[in-house]
């Protein structure tokens, strides 16, 4: 009986709906974008990483305005300098719940799928990326997995997401006394895959080509794993991956490069400290030795922690002379070199990023020119990227040479802010040179004076 009457009902409501003279509309199927729409083509140009220069902007530092389009204005200033990856400070709004300095740091991230209004909109974000890449330059941004702001929105949504206490208050990081942000709980699958999402959002929505990684050594080593095969999957495209750490199994999760934290305190002893030139080996071999195929150490004199926190390159290498001589040794004897935007016309003062600063471009137009004829025969010069090190010991007078196919490069460096007169090995002793920045015969007898810091880059 239950039946039949269920039957009749169901016709007559067929038999409504057939002839309704307004018939009900089927409702539309939502379907959910797994992806934003594309802005762009995938860049073509991403270099080899055994060929990347790196440059880092702060915002904040790089113009009065300290904007996307500012930057975008000295394009073809940092292409000068033979950069090849534009490295953007993070972009994001910056969190103003328990905020530190002036701005708050830009590491305090409010919203991992908004661009900060201080810098300007998406578009002079996109707008930026695209002219970077019609220079030949690909663009990566700053990457914060760790932490976040305690104002983003995740924090209320998904409080299981952060890392708590045995009371259950959500934490900072640990060992860290950084109060203005909130440790990520990567134990939870699902902040993972969001996190992964937000990464992937501004490869799509923005054009970027990859990321440099904050605090890597931080985070676990299966969510890094995880996350940069995801970024593998995307075939279309090559992404950086710059991890800000020293772990060697950053490489095995799928890093390409990451920091060369040991070179850079040995520099900092050589020409500080009057620690021993020749100890510069033990770090070149160290860092290098270990290394899996086609991996890469990030070679810096400052970067945006240590031009804020320690010192600029000027003071840490004593004076302008020093800190050309020290990137020369760095960048020269092996790695990726990293220009930290202000650097490269001598910066004195410190650089922060809490707050503005604006970095002077008209000062030092000599030490500018100096900077980029240095790096146009670094990049020029595959015996430099690619030639075997021989070094020669000494305790003031850091000297090396590179050779591939037969050719050899030599550079000699004076460590010490005083006249050294240096007797040449034997194996230097008259022997003909170009001085490779003027092109100028330079032959070698057996002994070199140096002036305070000088430097001197020759070829065959």
């Amino acid at each position: 009986m239950k039946n039949t009457i269920l039957a009749c009902f169901i016709a007559l409501f067929l038999f409504s709906c057939n002839n309704n003279e307004d018939p009900v509309k089927p409702v539309p199927v939502v379907t959910t974008l797994t992806e934003p729409q594309e802005f762009g083509k995938p860049f073509a140009d991403v270099p080899s990483v055994k060929d990347m220069v790196f440059y880092e902007v702060n915002m904040r530092a790089f113009s009065g305005t300290g904007d996307f389009k500012s930057v975008q204005a000295r394009l073809d200033s940092i292409k000068s300098l033979s950069v090849n990856v534009l490295w953007l400070m993070p972009i994001h709004p910056v969190g103003q719940l328990k905020s530190v300095g002036q701005l708050g740091s830009p590491y305090s991230v409010r919203d991992y799928q908004a661009v900060n209004p201080e810098f300007g909109t998406l578009e002079d974000l996109q707008n930026l990326v695209k002219e970077a890449h019609n220079r030949k330059m690909a663009v990566v941004i700053d990457w914060v997995a760790n932490h976040t702001a305690w104002d983003n929105a995740w924090i209320t949504k998904n409080p299981n997401w952060y890392t708590k206490d045995a009371a259950g208050n959500i934490t900072i990081p640990s060992g860290t006394n950084w109060q203005d942000v909130a440790d990520l709980n990567f134990d939870n699958a699902d902040m993972r895959k969001e996190m992964i999402t937000s990464m992937k959002y501004w490869i799509y929505k923005a054009n970027i080509d990859g990321f440099r990684c904050d605090a890597a050594d931080f985070v676990p080593f299966d969510f890094w794993k995880q996350a940069n095969d995801s970024m593998q999957k995307l075939t279309t495209r090559k992404i950086i991956m710059l991890a800000e750490g020293s772990r060697i199994d950053q490489f095995t999760a799928g890093f390409q490069l990451n920091y060369a934290w040991d070179f850079f305190g040995k520099a900092k002893n050589v020409y500080k400290n009057n620690q021993s030139a020749t100890g510069f080996l033990t770090f070149q071999q160290s860092e290098y030795n270990n290394l899996p195929a086609n991996a890469q150490k990030l070679r810096f004199t400052t970067n945006h922690d240590e031009s804020a926190w320690d010192d600029t390159p000027v003071k840490l290498f004593g004076n302008a002379k020093g800190a050309m001589g020290a990137f020369i040794i760095s960048t020269f004897m092996g790695g990726v070199p990293l220009i930290y935007a202000g650097q490269e016309v001598g910066r004195v003062d410190k650089t922060p990023f809490f707050s503005k600063s604006p970095i002077d471009w008209a000062a030092n137009a000599d030490y500018f020119n100096e900077f980029k004829n240095v790096m146009a025969f670094r990049q020029s010069s595959p015996i430099i990227r690619d030639g075997t090190l021989e070094t020669f010991n000494d305790n003031d007078i850091m000297v090396f040479k590179k050779k591939l196919n037969g050719a050899e490069v030599l550079v000699m460096v004076n460590t010490r802010n005083a006249t050294i007169n240096y007797t040449l090995p034997t194996a230097l002793n008259n022997t003909n040179w170009k001085n490779a920045l003027t092109n100028a015969t330079l032959p070698l007898s057996n002994s070199v004076s140096f002036q305070p810091f000088q430097y001197l880059i020759l070829k065959q």
